[in-house]
């Protein structure tokens, strides 16, 4: 019969496979995992600790595993992710006595595979707990040893290294490996921050208010996925970093506003709260599936004003008349590089190919919708990336090409601490050590009268 540990390590394992072998997103798993499962909220925090720990140190971890390894011409999938997540726990999780989690690998070994696996898995777990992992300071080259040591490509240290030089570039990659502390927004229409952080407090999570938003609570201690607040639709989880971007824009009530790129509806649904629920906000993404999760968010929050559609964003003049919304957001499909800490699979699953295919899809995006623009108006053009090609670079093209726009001067609605990432003429740009929260880029472009 099996435990509840084990049934959470065969689940953490279950997850892993699926993100690293088949593409699954780890955000997604992680989270419909927990409100499926019958799991307490310790062993909710032990299987979220086992799928994220893993994907963000998986480098690292293939490193200190390769001189064990080197005899086995071939090992299936899930014995590899096995043994990932069975010396991570040996490595870095203190609270966990190494012969348990032998004992609890070999055990899963013998359940899925057979006899041999599980020789196989005891062997190699043992040698490790014997010997001990290799150093990566034993890897002469700087920008090759930060990127096993952080599990970052090496293609990707090197490029922010160019970027933005070594010193930020380690700076970066030390703090992607860190967990992100959750944040959620209220939905001020229902409840006040206040409100919310008293009933929070009273049910043993420990919070913070956000400084990016006056919607925004920082959780640093509790799971609300489960919690009455969550489940009632009267607050939502979005990142700290992604909430600038409706403050920023500070819509006003009545007012039509597109959201060009609008799933799986954050964004949408905080400009529509920022309204109070008066005027329109028209939401579109390419996919139906995902146009129709920016209903169900409207719904959840209880917010009428939105209209949301599938459409491809670079056709939308077919759709609406040019000089149509007071506001319009591009928030750009983007390679996510800003979002490594809660979501580590994307560094393994992009290439750097995909950032110039992507500005491309961006470039058309915001040549299309800037004729939608009242004058005077504002476009929001936002990125979860630290990319300079996808960020200032995108910018200072659009503003090349789109004369009749100028960089809104925002500054002084910044967190103060974070104005100084503010670049003169293009945008702000946050990265993941600068406040907790995710690497973003935003910036404003006001449409200038005639």
């Amino acid at each position: 019969m099996k435990t509840m540990s084990n049934t959470v390590r065969e689940s953490a394992l279950y997850l892993l496979t699926r993100v690293g072998e088949e593409g699954g997103f780890s955000h997604v798993l992680v989270n419909r995992e927990i409100e499926n499962g019958q799991f307490s909220s310790q062993d909710s925090g032990l299987l979220t600790e086992l799928v994220y720990g893993t994907l963000q140190h998986r480098d690292l971890l293939d490193y200190w595993l390769e001189p064990f390894m080197k005899k086995q011409k071939k090992i299936t999938p899930w014995v590899k992710w096995l043994l990932y997540m069975s010396v991570y726990q040996m490595e870095m999780l203190d609270r966990i006595p190494d012969h348990a989690v032998l004992n609890e690998a070999v055990s899963i070994s013998k359940r899925k595979g057979h006899k041999g696996t599980a020789s196989f898995t005891n062997a190699v777990l043992r040698s490790v707990q014997r010997e001990g992992v290799r150093s990566a300071d034993e890897i002469e080259d700087s920008a090759e040893r930060l990127a096993v040591r952080t599990s970052h490509p090496h293609w990707l240290v090197n490029r922010w290294i160019d970027q933005y030089g070594y010193e930020t570039t380690e700076s970066m990659c030390m703090t992607n490996q860190l967990r992100m502390p959750e944040s959620i927004r209220v939905q001020p229409l229902l409840l006040s921050r206040g409100e919310a952080v008293t009933e929070l407090e009273r049910d043993g999570f420990e919070v913070e208010e956000s400084r990016f938003s006056s919607q925004g609570i920082i959780l640093h201690e509790g799971n609300i996925i489960k919690h009455r607040l969550f489940r009632e639709g009267l607050v939502t989880i979005q990142d700290q970093s992604s909430m600038l971007v409706a403050e920023l824009m500070n819509p006003e009530p009545g007012q039509t506003v597109l959201d060009a790129c609008a799933a799986p509806g954050g964004k949408t649904t905080h400009i529509s709260e920022k309204m109070k629920n008066e005027g329109t906000v028209y939401a579109y993404d390419l996919h139906k599936k995902k146009a129709a999760l920016i209903r169900e968010k409207a719904n959840i929050l209880r917010l009428t004003n939105i209209h949301a559609e599938n459409y491809d964003a670079r056709k939308l003049q077919d759709k609406h008349e040019n000089e149509t919304f007071d506001h319009v957001l591009v928030d750009a499909p983007c390679s996510g590089f800003g979002v490594i800490r809660s979501k580590p699979d994307i560094k393994y699953s992009k290439k750097e190919e995909d950032i110039y295919r992507l500005r491309e899809v961006q470039d058309h995006i915001l040549d299309h919708v800037a004729p939608l623009l009242k004058e005077n108006g504002l476009l929001v053009y936002s990125t979860c990336t630290v990319d300079r090609h996808e960020n200032d670079e995108a910018v200072r093209d659009f503003l090349k090409r789109h004369p009749a726009f100028e960089m809104e001067d925002f500054v002084d609605r910044v967190p103060e601490d974070l104005q100084h990432r503010v670049i003169t003429g293009i945008g702000l740009q946050i990265f993941p050590q600068d406040a907790d929260s995710d690497g973003f880029f935003v910036t404003l472009l006001r449409k200038k009268s005639k």
